[in-house]
């Protein structure tokens, strides 16, 4: 028997900031394709027709022809394995719902052996869909046994993966808003808890509830009894209502408040143990039963007919509003309820038991509420209803038809109201209305319930009606836009790269910060600082190190040091930054293990620093290095070089052009801003000034100047603060 062809997957590195290969977080692969080195696509026989059978989607991928059908090109052609695999994950991925676009695979010095990489925003989702097609991969190669069946399955797997790691609808649609508006964000937890922004400036959220969102009010939320008083005593319409502690106490309070009656739990969410039109003291007692399986407390309260309305609140503002609909059956003379359910309700592709769908799935044999609801018809699930008898499944849990343009001003003031009235920033208000297009007073409405960290799925993916961007509204909120100014949720950040002198740098820049009014964070190799204080004496130039500056809410201002090793294990520790420095190309030798051996993929390494660079903010590049200069064109924002030699024809055509530049002249520091020249006011000629410190390099003092110009510090701070520097204790990077 032959030996089967394999890819061997050599090293799997999650890079999850900035990097080599985008701005992204992606799932790095090294492959030894092993025999497939000698076969191409267009050398194994069957092979093409096997991969596009299971996976026909493949002629959309444009590939780097640039057009649709361009990768089943290249694959009669004839292209390699590891090329493939990319393919066939990214595919992998569509169908799992969670779709990316972007991969790419390279070669390396060793023959056989690639580099293969694809957009992950969840490590181990990324792995799960590498596995899954490395998997198809070696079936189709090998002609082994693999069908649409399995193919399935192997989806399934994947999107089993996603609904286990990846943010849940509400809070992603709030992320996607802040990434829409360059916000960036942090994932706290393995849940929902996400930082939405840096440092100081950062916001948190947990589902649809803000660090906003008052814990006194949310507690008022979650007791019904209080918040109806509290409404009332506001002139927002309420049922009438009272707790009970008794199925005759029920019964009593349902007599005195008039039938109908609506029982509840006095703390429940999401409409569990909720029982609605109850007309009899058994229907009654029944209810009370539930309801108390479900809160700490039962309430009766007036029945209000009509349809069951979120509306939601964002910032005292009505933001969206969905109806409900009741879910019932019609008899054929044949089918039990249950069948019928089957049959008429849960075929709609809009249910299903994920949280992503807009409706539930309906259990009729194990949900309580529809079992009451079926017993006061005198049926049960197994009973069959008479052909053309409609019968009531559930009154409530299916609001998911988007209303919101219809909603009465009137109504619109009155839940803005009620949220208010609670003390919540963010509110999902219940009301019952026969139309929400007229005012409550006239037709009996009421405001039933207001609910703190409401769902957002209602709004984002109803059945019926038009999306709301309701994520950009909590986004919003928390970030408000004015003509005057837009809050980013972005503190100062820079980044130097390089690997000669980037630690002075990195300590001065961090030093001016502080002198200027800011609490500033330091990463670099001395350690992690913070003012004057080392959190941590080790090596801090990695990812991990990094995201505790930008989580901590105390940093008004940080700075990274980033060796190329840093950008290759993990990327960069922030998605953007003010300003980025880029000192030299050299260390070379110390990256074999990254198949890096001379200057020229050192430039692709060092621009990740120049990629990040904010379209608002500034490269700072040393002039003397020419490639390093070549990097200007990279960059979104300015860009400020310097050199200790004036004469450099890259200055002189920066200056030309109206460009900023930092060099020496006459032994001391002059700024350049087109034709306009001055000497850094507060400091001594250099000579002089190294005379009294510890020896640092003019490069390195020049390119820690540029970046204090770059921030807007003031030239008479950044001079004397160079001056003052080493001398004192607290200053950031001081170790002794």
């Amino acid at each position: 028997m032959s030996k089967k062809d394999d890819i061997e997957l050599l090293r799997i590195n999650y890079l999850r900031g900035p990097n080599i290969w985008t701005y992204r977080a992606v799932l790095e692969v090294w492959l030894d394709l092993g025999t497939l080195e000698d076969k191409p696509s267009s050398r194994l026989p069957g092979f093409n027709d096997r991969l596009v059978a299971l996976l026909p989607a493949l002629q959309e991928h444009h590939c780097g022809v640039g057009e649709r059908g361009g990768f089943l090109q290249r694959l009669h052609e004839g292209t390699w394995a590891g090329h493939v695999l990319e393919h066939v994950v990214i595919e992998l991925l569509n169908l799992a719902d969670m779709p990316t676009g972007f991969g790419q695979t390279r070669g390396t010095s060793r023959r056989g052996v690639y580099r293969m990489v694809f957009r992950a925003r969840d490590e181990q989702v990324a792995r799960s869909a590498l596995a899954e097609g490395h998997r198809l991969l070696m079936a189709a190669i090998n002609n082994e046994a693999y069908d649409r069946t399995e193919l399935q399955a192997a989806v399934s797997r994947i999107r089993a993966k996603v609904d286990e790691c990846y943010l849940g609808p509400s809070t992603a649609s709030i992320v996607a808003a802040a990434t829409d508006r360059r916000i960036p964000h942090i994932r706290l937890n393995d849940g929902n808890l996400v930082q939405l922004g840096y440092g100081a400036s950062q916001r948190r959220i947990w589902t649809a509830e803000t660090e906003l969102t008052s814990a006194i009010a949310e507690g008022i939320a979650s007791d019904k009894d209080l918040t109806k008083s509290l409404l009332a005593s506001c002139g927002v319409p309420v049922p009438e209502g009272e707790i009970v502690d008794s199925v005759e106490a029920a019964w009593t309070a349902a007599q005195e408040i008039g039938l109908p009656v609506a029982v509840k739990p006095s703390d429940g969410n999401h409409g569990r143990g909720v029982s609605l039109d109850l007309n009899t003291q058994a229907q009654i007692e029944a209810a009370f039963h539930l309801a108390a399986r479900h809160g700490s407390a039962v309430m009766v309260e007036r029945f209000v007919r009509g349809h069951e309305h979120r509306l939601l609140v964002v910032g005292g503002r009505l933001v969206a509003a969905a109806r409900g609909e009741i879910a019932a059956v019609t008899g054929d003379g044949r089918s039990s309820v249950a069948e019928l359910v089957e049959a008429q309700l849960n075929t709609d592709s809009r249910r299903g038991l994920a949280e992503d769908f807009p409706l539930n799935r309906i259990r009729v044999d194990t949900d309580t509420a529809i079992l009451l609801e079926l017993r006061r018809q005198g049926l049960s699930p197994a009973s069959v209803p008479a052909a053309g008898r409609e019968v009531l499944i559930q009154r409530n849990g299916n609001v998911a038809i988007d209303c919101t343009d219809e909603v009465h001003s009137d109504v619109g003031h009155l839940v803005c109201l009620a949220a208010r009235v609670v003390g919540l920033d963010i509110a999902g208000v219940d009301v019952v209305a026969q139309d929400i297009s007229r005012p409550l007073h006239t037709q009996g409405g009421a405001v039933v319930e207001v609910n703190a960290g409401p769902g957002l799925l209602m709004h984002l993916k109803p059945a019926e009606g038009a999306p709301r961007p309701v994520g950009r509204a909590i986004c919003d909120h928390l970030f408000p836009e004015t003509p005057e100014s837009t809050h980013s949720g972005r503190i100062p950040v820079v980044g130097v790269a390089g690997s000669v002198g980037t630690q002075s740098i990195a300590r001065l820049v961090a030093w001016l910060l502080h002198l200027s009014g800011r609490h500033t964070g330091l990463a670099c190799k001395s350690g992690l600082f913070l003012g004057g204080r080392c959190l941590d004496a080790s090596d801090c130039t990695g990812w991990e190190a990094g995201q505790r500056l930008l989580i901590n809410r105390a940093v008004q201002a940080a700075v990274f040091e980033n060796g190329a090793d840093t950008i290759l294990r993990s990327g960069l520790a922030y998605d953007r930054c003010q300003v980025g420095v880029v000192t030299d190309l050299e260390g070379a030798e110390a990256l074999g293990e990254f198949d890096i051996f001379d200057e020229e993929p050192m430039l692709r390494v060092m621009r990740a620093q120049v990629d990040a660079v904010l379209s608002d903010g500034v490269a700072v590049l040393n002039a003397a290095h020419p490639a390093i200069v070549n990097m200007a064109g990279l960059c979104d924002g300015e860009v400020i070089f310097y050199a200790t030699d004036p004469t450099l024809a890259a200055i002189a055509a920066h200056l030309d052009s109206g460009g900023r530049a930092v060099f020496v002249r006459q032994g001391q520091v002059v700024l350049a801003n087109g034709a306009s020249e001055a000497f850094l006011p507060g400091l001594d000629k250099l000579a002089v000034w190294q005379g009294r410190h510890a020896p640092t390099a003019e490069d390195s003092l020049l390119a820690a100047i540029a970046a204090a110009w770059a921030l807007g510090i003031a030239l008479n701070l950044i001079g004397a603060g160079i001056e003052a520097f080493e001398s004192s204790p607290t200053q950031p990077g001081k170790t002794s």
